[in-house]
Order: structure tokens, then sequence, then C-alpha cells
């Protein structure tokens, strides 16, 4: 009994949810607030669960405030974030909200430059005579560089690379709206083979 009732509740949400194809109606902004809501609770306990719990109240039973791992810094930082609630003091937020940009900054640039661009200068460090595809990778990859270098004006030669350059870019922006679209598309199949399967029993 609980899983049809599921079932009907899972039916009646995603079809509140293709009513906004008709368009912009009660039904789907309820629904609409109800997953924005379910999401931030989700997102709630599972910060709570995998990361605060784990790392702030099991490290302060095991090592104390001002152990190994100085949990006393980031709880008041944490802290302070709340004051952002509150208008009049709102301003002490600022101080743990820098430091974590200043944080998450060095760290995806570090990431960055470790997981993509050193990879890429890697794989785009190819002799192009040996294949098709090496060729192709090199070539894109110096056309495209040259395209945006805006320092010479793009006649001649530099006109003729700087076009095969926007050629390359072409394609790739292609390719990544071809893969978004197959993405949502793929979502789209899956609520409708629900809705005829598990649903009205149809296929």
């Amino acid at each position: 009994m609980a899983t049809v009732i599921g079932i009907w509740i899972a039916a009646f949400l995603t079809l509140a949810i293709f009513s906004f194809l008709y368009g912009d109606n009660p039904v789907y902004k309820a629904v609409e607030h109800l997953y924005i809501g379910v999401s931030a609770a989700f997102w709630f306990l599972y910060l709570w669960s995998f990361t605060v719990y784990p790392n702030l109240v099991v490290g302060i039973r095991q090592h104390g405030w001002l152990g190994k791992d100085l949990l006393l810094i980031p709880t008041v930082l944490g802290l302070l974030m709340l004051f952002r609630l509150v208008p009049r003091y709102g301003w002490w937020s600022r101080y743990p909200m820098a430091f974590a940009i200043g944080l998450g900054a060095g760290l995806a640039i570090t990431g960055v430059l470790q997981g993509l661009l050193f990879p890429q200068l890697q794989a785009t460090i190819l002799n192009p005579l040996t294949s098709v595809n090496n060729f192709l990778l090199v070539l894109g990859v110096l056309t495209s560089l040259l395209y945006f270098y805006f320092s010479r004006e793009h006649t001649g030669v530099m006109g003729w690379i700087a076009r095969i350059g926007i050629y390359f870019i072409m394609v790739a922006f292609g390719a990544t709206f071809g893969y978004t679209v197959m993405a949502r598309v793929s979502l789209l199949i899956g609520r409708v083979g629900f809705l005829l399967s598990d649903w009205l029993h149809l296929m």
C-alpha cells in the first residue's frame, strides 16, 4: 500500500511540474517550492551527518576545542556566518565569508592547474604527424588560442587562422550544447517511462 501511495504522489508531482508547459500556475509553484524545500532539508541533513557531526562534534569529544585540529577556529567562523541573519550585526559575517572565499579560490586555482590545465597541456604536446586525431587536436588548440590574440588585427593569414579557430570553438560549443540536451532528454525519458510503466502500467 505504501508503494502504491508513493507512486501516485510521484506521478502527481511529475504532472504538476509538466503543467508548466501549459503555463505558470499555482500547482506548479507549490510543487516548485516543495522541491526547493525538500532539497534544502536534504542538504542540511547531509552536511550535518557527513561534515559537521563527524568533524566537529566527534572531534570535540575526542580532542577538545584546542586539540590537534583547533576546532575552536572553524566553530567561531561558522557561528559568525549566522550573523548574516541579523541585519544589525550582519557585517560580522564578512570575515568568515572572506576567509571561505579566499580559501576556496586558492584550492580552486590549485585544482584547476593540476586537474585541468597541466593534463590538457600534456595532452596537447603531441606529434601532429602521427595521426589525424593528433593533427586536429594541435590545430584546434593553436587556432583557438590565436583567435583570442587581439594584439594584432585579424586580417590576412591571421584572419584565416582566427576563422579556423572559430570553427573549432563552434564545434566545441555545439558538442557541449548537444550533451546538455541529451542529458535533459534522458531525464524526460525517465519520467515519461515512470508514468507509462509504474503508474499507468502501459509498458
